[in-house]
């Protein structure tokens, strides 16, 4: 029985895996490893704060490395502005880094 929720927690979970811009990977980092760490915990104690403390440290650690581990589409910087006729800039061109 518990394989088979720590089986079905995993493929709950997994659509979140997938994101495009740092704050998506923070965001899903965080429900991923949220409930990773519940169930491991929840299965590991059998116990209900057992689930909880897995799921905060799961749901941190999670958020840490979803934020950290970017990739460098998300690192771009303008070269080349222009002005719009009210006067406010916008990026002409962009260049990655």
């Amino acid at each position: 029985m518990k394989k088979i929720l720590l089986a079905a927690s995993l493929l709950a979970a997994l659509p979140l895996a997938g994101c495009n811009t740092t704050n998506d990977r923070t965001t899903n980092g965080a429900l991923l490893g949220g409930v990773t760490g519940a169930a491991i915990g929840g299965l590991a104690t059998g116990r209900g704060s057992g689930a909880l403390v897995g799921g905060a440290l799961g749901a941190a650690t999670g958020a840490i490395i979803g934020a950290n581990t970017s990739g460098r589409e998300d690192r771009r910087r303008c070269t080349r502005v222009a002005y719009d006729r009210y006067g406010d800039q916008y990026c002409v061109r962009w260049v990655r880094y």
